[in-house]
């Protein structure tokens, strides 16, 4: 049989079934370029509404006995019944030939917007299945701190340009190779008004590329005011809430312009570094005598270990190995300080042992010889990082008098007062504010 025969068989068998249900033959002849589109409607989504029905039972009754997390989220959100969106197109497309046969121009355009029908209802389709997707990988651990947002931007763009391309070689009864091929000329004159969102997108692009920012990282842009932690990646904006809880909006493409900090190899290595120190005095630094070692000795039993072993060291002419991890001397009070220091470092419990711990002095300056204390804490949590590092620089602050050492401070007029009560041989211990040991 063939399509002119299967065409005019199948009309005549819905004319009779019409012609049962009562109405004329005569009206259904004049009429037939309503009633037979209508019939072929109607039979298109009878058939996408009785699969859909079949479909969401079958996934229900799977979900009762065994969890599927990507068929949850398919009945979540909906996606069943964008899938089943695709069959009436189909149907339609297939029927309208024996609606229309001796109407060529009408059935081609009636043929075009079923094309664009279908074609719509796919990406529907698979927009829904990419934000499953993205929301499935947001959830894993794996993968919660990507930029699952820009990827998924990024996808959503392609599959409209696709769509947009597709559509426009439909309406224009053109190949798609020929719509692209003719899009450079307009795409010059696009990017000139479209320029800023183009460099937004090519800059997102770029930061999801090479994995330059992840959400939750805390960043900071030297010179401006952003410092903090990022909370939404896009392919136009990056989010920041910076530490005093103000949200900054960016461009990623200042992120690729410009420099900035990234402290995630921080967090990740699980040490945040304290690198703090004063500046002495350098007309405290003196050598060492012996009745000081002897009462330095009885300060700390790791400390006079230590004097006795570089003592032994001296008597026997051996000056010691720099490479050790305490390196310092007792020649002098601030080469004491700098070992007693390290051993303090070393004996917290809240620095990290195998990350580097080093205390050393550094290029003397105009107000005195740097002094400068380096190691990592074993968390890297702000506040108890905070913690840490003052309960250290306190510790270190009210032990440097006991080795005759006292860091640089500008002079006040409390101090000339001070230092004019004692020329005029006032007694010390009449004084309030002298430095620790000074009557002692």
């Amino acid at each position: 049989m063939n399509r002119e025969n299967f065409t005019e068989e199948s009309l005549n068998g819905i004319k009779g079934l019409l012609a049962k249900t009562g109405i004329p033959i005569d009206i259904l002849n004049r009429y037939d370029i309503i009633i037979y589109p209508l019939i072929i409607l109607a039979t298109a989504f009878l058939i996408a509404e009785i699969v859909y029905r079949i479909s969401y039972f079958f996934a229900r009754h799977i979900l009762q006995h065994k969890e599927y997390s990507f068929l949850d989220k398919i009945l979540k959100h909906n996606a069943l019944r964008r899938l089943t969106h695709i069959i009436p197109p189909i149907i339609i497309n297939m029927l309208l030939p024996i609606a229309f046969e001796n109407k060529g121009v009408l059935l081609r355009y009636l043929e075009n917007l079923v094309w664009i029908y279908l074609i719509v209802s796919i990406v529907r389709a698979v927009i829904v299945l990419l934000n499953i997707v993205a929301e499935m990988a947001f959830t894993k651990s794996k993968y919660h701190n990507r930029p699952i947002k820009g990827l998924l931007q990024i996808s959503k763009i392609i599959v409209y340009i696709i769509t947009a391309i597709i559509v426009l070689s439909i309406l224009t009864n053109r190949s798609p190779l020929y719509l692209i091929g003719g899009l450079g000329a307009f795409a010059a004159v696009l990017m000139l008004i479209t320029k800023d969102s183009i460099m937004g997108f090519v800059g997102g692009f770029l930061l999801l590329e090479n994995d330059m920012v992840r959400l939750g990282d805390w960043i900071e842009i030297p010179g401006t005011a952003i410092n903090g932690t990022v909370t939404d990646i896009s392919l136009t904006i990056v989010k920041v809430r910076n530490f005093d809880n103000t949200i900054a909006t960016i461009p990623p493409y200042s992120l690729i312009n410009e420099s900035f900090i990234n402290w995630r190899g921080m967090s990740e290595s699980g040490g945040r570094r304290i690198s703090r120190g004063f500046t002495l005095k350098i007309d405290n630094i003196q050598p060492c005598s012996r009745r000081f070692l002897e009462r330095m000795k009885k300060f700390d039993n790791e400390l006079c270990n230590y004097i006795i072993t570089k003592e032994k060291e001296k008597a026997s002419g051996n000056i010691g190995n720099p490479s050790e991890p305490v390196d310092g001397n007792v020649e002098t009070n601030a080469g004491l300080f700098r070992a007693y220091a390290e051993f303090y470092l070393r004996r917290h419990p809240h620095i990290r042992k195998d990350m580097l711990i080093m205390v050393r002095t550094m290029t003397p300056t105009d107000t005195g010889l740097p002094l400068q204390f380096y190691c990592f804490t074993k968390t890297t949590d702000w506040q108890e990082y905070e913690s840490i590092q003052s309960g250290i620089m306190e510790h270190f602050a009210s032990v440097m008098p006991v080795f005759e050492l006292y860091p640089f401070q500008s002079t006040s007029s409390r101090d000339t007062i001070i230092s004019g009560l004692l020329e005029g041989n006032f007694p010390p211990e009449h004084i309030t504010g002298l430095p620790f040991r000074t009557t002692k």
